[in-house]
């Protein structure tokens, strides 16, 4: 691990996506598109949410969080790989590889402690609703965010610290549209099997644990909805609805590139490429479409914004 003055390669090279330039011009617009949409999105909720006081509540509060974080999921990877499509060779440098991984890991792992806590404040709010407010106060949310940003920073820290001490002597091809830790370790110079354990059980660990998290949290509060038959169950039953869709969208493609044995490469980038895309654009769709509370803020807040152009 002490061979990092050795390597020679200052560059990776990607395969990318496909070689059909028709395809890659179609994968242009789609993810330009979706690109745009998700950015645009997620950053009207995190604005209306700041913004309007009716929503100033724990449940928005961390749903601000998961969209800023999706602000990030869209900035690491997407524009890369927009820009990349419009070149026959895609080139990244070592230390912008690294960054690229940090990043990714760092905001992989922040999101799904932000879904355990969005779980955790509707398992309070269904199955404890009197003491909602005393345990989901302001403290507690600031306490869940930090907590959040710790083990992200942790996460990806305790994987990178190995990393950028790899010796990389060639090949330098990158079977992928991104930097991605497995890939990365594997083109060392040196025998990277502890290394890649480590990064599966790590990485592996926090996606699988995390999930099963949110499973179990659900279930029970599922059992807590269906035990009532007033409207407002039904009304829970939908939002937790849209909550399972998220985390089933989010936790699909992270379990199985990290923890499934046998890798492949065209259903990875598949995935990849469907969780860089489409996911930070799905989270707000989801949220707000199916939210009429949060439509009517949303509609409020263009409304304002409108009145206010038109007066300055």
């Amino acid at each position: 691990m002490d061979g990092a003055n050795h390597s020679v390669v200052s560059e990776f090279v990607f395969v990318g996506l496909t070689n059909s330039w028709t395809i890659q011009l179609l994968l242009l617009v789609i993810s330009s598109m979706f690109y745009v949409a998700s950015m645009m999105g997620n950053f009207l909720i995190v604005f209306t949410v700041a913004s309007d006081p009716h929503l100033h509540s724990p449940m928005y509060f961390l749903l601000a969080n998961l969209s800023f974080i999706d602000l990030g999921v869209s900035s690491v990877i997407s524009p890369k790989m927009i820009y990349d499509l419009f070149r026959s060779r895609k080139v990244i440098s070592l230390r912008g590889c690294i960054v690229q991984i940090f990043f990714i890991h760092v905001i992989g792992a922040v999101e799904m402690v932000l879904l355990i806590a969005m779980a955790f404040d509707r398992y309070i709010a269904i199955c404890k609703p009197l003491h909602y407010f005393t345990i989901m106060n302001q403290k507690m949310c600031y306490l869940l965010l930090i907590s959040a940003w710790v083990i992200g920073l942790t996460h990806s820290a305790v994987q990178l610290v190995f990393a950028v001490k790899l010796p990389f002597c060639g090949p330098n091809v990158l079977d992928s549209f991104y930097c991605d830790l497995p890939r990365f370790i594997k083109l060392a110079c040196i025998d990277t099997y502890s290394l890649e354990f480590m990064v599966t059980i790590n990485s592996g660990f926090i996606s699988l644990g995390s999930f099963f998290i949110l499973v179990i949290s659900y279930i029970f509060i599922v059992i807590t909805v269906c035990k009532h038959s007033s409207s407002g169950s039904s009304k829970a039953l939908s939002t937790l609805s849209t909550h399972i869709m998220v985390v089933i969208l989010f936790f699909g493609p992270c379990i199985f590139v990290y923890t499934w044995p046998y890798p492949a490469s065209h259903l990875d980038k598949v995935l990849a490429f469907f969780d860089a895309v489409f996911t930070p654009f799905l989270n707000p769709v989801i949220y707000t479409f199916r939210n009429k509370e949060m439509k009517t803020a949303m509609r409020r807040t263009c409304n304002q914004l409108i009145i206010y152009r038109r007066i300055s």
